[in-house]
């Protein structure tokens, strides 16, 4: 399910009406929690929270031109998901998320390598991800980003 969207609020008014409330708080939980410096945007046709260019020239290894990706928000044919860079790139972080999330929501975790999939609205976990936004900031994730892309 792509969204051709050119601002966040775009792509949220193109929403099935049972995702926008929720896309809508999530949106807004990371908004209200993520460290200064991330830009909010649309990237890869989904909602992105990104480290510009005017803070790291380089880019993105993968598309120099794109600005380097961190979180991304999206509405897929059958659930939410919520990517996350720092997860996929930092174990302890990983770890921490996986104690932390039962603790939470009492439904499995679905998730993939940066990848966390809510097939129920109900079941977004906004307080643990207002504190996962708030672990990495833009120059943790710099350093982190640098370190594993140089090995």
């Amino acid at each position: 399910m792509t969204i051709e969207a050119k601002t966040p609020d775009e792509y949220i008014g193109k929403l099935p009406k049972e995702r926008k409330e929720a896309v809508s708080k999530l949106r807004s939980t990371i908004n209200t929690n993520l460290p200064k410096g991330f830009e909010e945007c649309i990237n890869y046709n989904m909602i992105g929270y990104v480290v510009p260019h005017s803070l790291y020239p380089k880019g993105y290894h993968c598309n120099p031109k794109l600005p380097l990706p961190f979180i991304h928000i999206a509405s897929q044919k059958h659930y939410v998901s919520l990517y996350h860079s720092g997860i996929y790139a930092d174990k302890k972080l990983l770890d921490w998320f996986l104690a932390e999330y039962s603790n939470h929501i009492k439904a499995k975790l679905d998730m993939g390598k940066s990848c966390i999939r809510f097939k129920k609205m109900e079941n977004i976990p906004f307080g643990l991800i207002a504190q996962l936004c708030q672990k990495m900031t833009v120059e943790d994730w710099i350093k982190l980003y640098e370190k594993n892309i140089n090995r």
